[in-house]
């Protein structure tokens, strides 16, 4: 019997994070480590949805201006979290972890298309989803995306993997004072200025449908398997 506190749950993860030690890219020592912390995971009965972002490859907003149109920057933001998908599919395959890229973007040459029947029938039968982008339309962040996805899939929770383990009153790897909160509400997360984990509009959104949101730090050893058994060192927003 499945005694974990979670049965289905969405991971985010940056594109920062997947490049790992190289300023940009994919580190596939990174991803590998990766693939050790998610199969205990697997091994205990709970579903998987990872939610990459891009912009190890590139961001949106950043790109836009200079003659780039916003909607196209998206887009390119868009490929890099297509990419990202890509590796970290094949790297989680070669790693024995059954595992399905779906895309928001037309791109049936290299994945198969998101469909929300076809999600489900794969995490049925026990086999990571990995969502790439997006939403598929522009204006909208990965976090936002996956809070959404989330949702559309009936998962119990987002966890969201960040540098550091939790939300603090203050930039932790700027004052040394700083102070980790342990719990949240969506009402604080969504007005204070000062928490900027994931942008307000996956804060409204998780609020609106109560799907609490979990932070904590991608590389630490057992943090995801630790937080879904209800031990988690990070934040709790809900």
């Amino acid at each position: 019997m499945n005694q974990n506190k979670y049965q289905r749950i969405l991971l985010k993860l940056s594109g920062e994070q997947l490049a790992g030690n190289f300023e940009s890219g994919i580190d596939p020592v990174i991803c590998t480590w990766l693939t050790e912390e998610i199969k205990p995971i697997i091994r205990a009965g709970v579903e998987i949805i990872i939610m990459v972002g891009g912009g190890n490859f590139a961001r949106g907003e950043r790109l836009a201006g200079h003659g780039i149109k916003r909607v196209t920057a998206d887009h390119i933001g868009m490929l890099g979290t297509l990419m990202n998908a890509l590796a970290l599919t094949d790297i989680f395959e070669s790693n024995g972890i059954p595992t399905r890229c779906l895309s928001s973007i037309f791109a049936e040459q290299v994945a198969e298309p998101f469909i929300h029947r076809l999600a489900n029938k794969h995490l049925e039968k026990h086999r990571v989803v990995i969502a790439a982008g997006g939403i598929g339309r522009p204006y909208m962040t990965t976090d936002t995306a996956a809070v959404s996805l989330a949702l559309e899939l009936d998962c119990q929770v987002v966890l969201k993997a960040t540098k550091v383990n939790g939300v603090y009153d203050k930039d932790p790897t700027i004052y040394p004072d700083a102070v980790k909160i342990d719990k949240v509400s969506f009402r604080q997360a969504v007005s204070d200025y000062d928490i900027r984990i994931m942008d307000k509009a996956a804060f409204g959104l998780a609020m609106e449908h109560k799907l609490p949101i979990i932070i904590f730090e991608a590389m630490q050893k057992n943090a995801i398997l630790n937080t879904v058994n209800g031990k988690t060192t990070g934040t709790y927003i809900g």
